[in-house]
């Protein structure tokens, strides 16, 4: 993929992201909590495998 190309992708999905963030505040608040506290559990679930697999 061209360096052009790439640009135009990028610029795209900002502007979706901007586009959403600015027509839904909500929505878009609890997306981010929502994916925040996957990637926390996610965490202690790794967290815990090392813990048990250590002890």
């Amino acid at each position: 993929m061209s360096s052009g190309v790439k640009k135009i992708i990028v610029v795209g999905v900002v502007v979706l992201v901007l586009f959403f963030l600015i027509t839904q505040p909500t929505g878009s608040a609890e997306l981010v909590h929502r994916v925040l506290g996957w990637l926390r559990e996610g965490a202690e679930a790794i967290v815990t495998f090392f813990r048990t697999l250590f002890s």
